[in-house]
């Protein structure tokens, strides 16, 4: 990426204050991935004006961000980041006010997952038969875990005499523990046999890196061209169906909050919502009118 700073002309930023915002994402404990996005960010504003960002004023700030959102018509959450990023150059950075600028709040929205039914569950993974891609779908499925996760997994995280799989620093920098069904572990000792993972369980092309998470997205579209599914969404579904399912199995609610990681039981209750054998057993009060 290129450096953000302060050509008068190349509209990038020094590499004097790319440092110090390096330094207070660092202070901030913010994942890599937000650096980077924090960086680019900065670095669009940089060339959007081809000056550098310490000296633009806030009104120009303010211009990019409604460019951002009324222009080139970018996602809330797009414009979010770039609002946050900037902010922390301003204001951590830059020593500026706070509350210069802004974006509009994000319009509430509440979409429900599409969960597979477990009949497109078991044909996703018949349908696959590399025995890496089968190991790593039936995880995600069996452990409902996040993609993010299922790629860093190491092999000592399959704690397979307590029966659990340790899934470090996950979302919000929290580790905890899941669930390693018997039928799991049957299918990753058989890929353990063939492929002999070393570190990571699911290994890059190169055995040093673990597999991409993008990697993971592309296995699992494939798995569902060939199983003739056609609902919409990513290996993320996966996550969805092990909550479902669970539920539709009678699976305590709050035990599959903490196998999620989530931190609000509000964010695992939604899938009470989406639950097919809970809604045909609510007797509808028409049923319960005298007949005339």
């Amino acid at each position: 990426m290129p450096d953000v700073g302060v050509t008068n002309q190349g509209g990038s930023m020094s590499t004097p204050l790319r440092t110090r915002m390096l330094n207070q994402m660092a202070l901030r404990h913010l994942a890599e991935k937000t650096k980077t996005s924090y960086l680019k960010a900065v670095t669009g504003l940089a060339e959007f004006y081809m000056q550098s960002p310490d000296q633009l004023t806030e009104d120009q700030v303010q211009q990019y961000l409604l460019h951002l959102i009324e222009e080139r018509k970018l996602a809330w959450s797009t414009c979010n980041i770039a609002f946050s990023a900037l902010r922390l150059l301003y204001t951590a950075v830059l020593k500026r006010p706070d509350g210069a600028f802004s974006i509009p709040p994000r319009r509430k929205q509440k979409k429900l997952p599409y969960p597979l039914t477990i009949e497109e569950t078991f044909r996703l993974i018949k349908f696959t038969r590399n025995p890496k891609h089968r190991a790593l779908l039936m995880t995600v499925y069996g452990a409902g875990l996040r993609v993010s996760e299922v790629v860093r997994l190491k092999t000592w995280h399959i704690e397979s005499s307590r029966m659990l799989i340790r899934v470090d620093q996950g979302k919000g920098n929290k580790d905890r523990y899941t669930i390693l069904s018997p039928r799991l572990l049957r299918e990753l000792r058989y890929y353990w046999k063939l492929c002999h993972p070393t570190i990571w369980l699911f290994p890059g092309q190169n055995k040093n890196h673990p597999i991409t998470a993008g990697a993971a997205q592309k296995i699992y579209y494939q798995a569902k061209e060939r199983a003739g599914i056609t609902s919409p969404g990513g290996i993320h579904t996966l996550r969805h169906c092990f909550a479902t399912h669970n539920l539709e199995a009678g699976c305590d609610i709050f035990a599959i909050k903490q196998m999620l990681g989530h931190s609000a039981i509000s964010s695992t209750a939604r899938y009470l919502h989406i639950s097919p054998d809970r809604l045909r057993a609510v007797v509808s009060p028409l049923d319960s009118l005298p007949r005339s």
